[in-house]
């Protein structure tokens, strides 16, 4: 499972001209879900997210995290996360979960952030969504569990 946080001062997202998600002050959450992945992985990096000292204090240091700077999260689920670009020109998405394994771990993703008091918006799982932010520092983070072992 991967992750990419972004500090923003703002964000939002869109599907068919519709505004179905926005914030203010916190992190936009790009979500990949791999096959193998399970819910320990997705709680772990949800936990990860939240507590991570990424929120500048009173003399400007990142020492807050996203409950104590009081932030929101806008997560996005995005399975070309997973994708394989090592070979070619053209990245393949083979070891990105099946989309009802993906939903369902994106869902619980989104409420184990839930369960740590943070206000969560979403993009909708599966759809052409335009996101929308504004990169606060610009601070930009990659989380990921352990990949899974080809045999």
């Amino acid at each position: 499972m991967k992750a990419v946080l972004q500090r923003v001062s703002s964000a939002s997202v869109t599907v068919d001209g519709q505004c179905v998600g926005k914030i203010e002050k916190g992190l936009v959450i790009l979500l990949g879900v791999e096959t193998g992945d399970c819910d320990s992985d997705s709680t772990y990096l949800a936990q990860k997210a939240v507590e991570l000292r990424i929120f500048p204090d009173a003399d400007n240091k990142m020492n807050l995290s996203l409950a104590d700077a009081g932030g929101q999260a806008l997560i996005v689920s995005q399975f070309t996360l997973i994708a394989d670009w090592k070979k070619g020109r053209r990245p393949g998405f083979s070891r990105a979960a099946r989309p009802e394994e993906g939903n369902r771990l994106y869902e619980h993703f989104i409420a184990a952030v839930r369960q740590q008091g943070i206000h969560v918006e979403t993009g909708i799982f599966g759809a052409d969504m335009d996101v929308a932010l504004v990169n606060d520092g610009p601070v930009t983070l990659i989380l990921e569990t352990e990949p899974v072992k080809a045999s």
